[in-house]
């Protein structure tokens, strides 16, 4: 099977639609056969109230993005990817422009993942630096 860089965005840029990752402004930029990329915009909408990038806004970015990329691992129309465990160390603050969240794969388990997240600025300076489990679940049907 091929990857197709196109059509992973194209998919994960259409999950966000009315969640949360719409709400953030996050934007799937990239992806390669153990990684996935987003952005996100640092603003008002993002800030607590000191005016810099809210620690849990980075969390968003960083589930959002490695539970998408584990998505590329796993059938999805038989299964389905939950977030277990999220840990974050904002090392960087930030009060405008634009973070960039790369996921990478550190174990890719039947039925867990294990991602490593780097958040970065512009100057890809280390913002915040996440660590993601993902568990691999079956997918239930739709009741209607």
């Amino acid at each position: 099977m091929s990857f197709d860089k196109d059509k992973v965005l194209q998919r994960c840029n259409s999950y966000g639609k009315n969640t949360l990752m719409e709400t953030l402004e996050i934007q799937f930029t990239d992806a390669g056969e153990d990684f996935l990329t987003a952005t996100m915009p640092v603003n008002p909408r993002v800030h607590q109230p000191m005016g810099l990038l809210h620690g849990g806004a980075s969390v968003a970015l960083a589930e959002s993005v490695g539970s998408a990329a584990s998505m590329m691992f796993v059938n999805g129309e038989k299964q389905e990817v939950r977030g277990i465990e999220i840990s974050a160390n904002h090392l960087r603050s930030k009060r405008e422009g634009v973070v960039t969240a790369t996921a990478k794969i550190i174990h890719k388990g039947a039925s867990i993942h294990l991602w490593e997240i780097r958040i970065v600025d512009e100057q890809e300076k280390l913002v915040s630096l996440c660590k993601l489990t993902t568990m691999v679940l079956p997918r239930k049907k739709k009741h209607d």
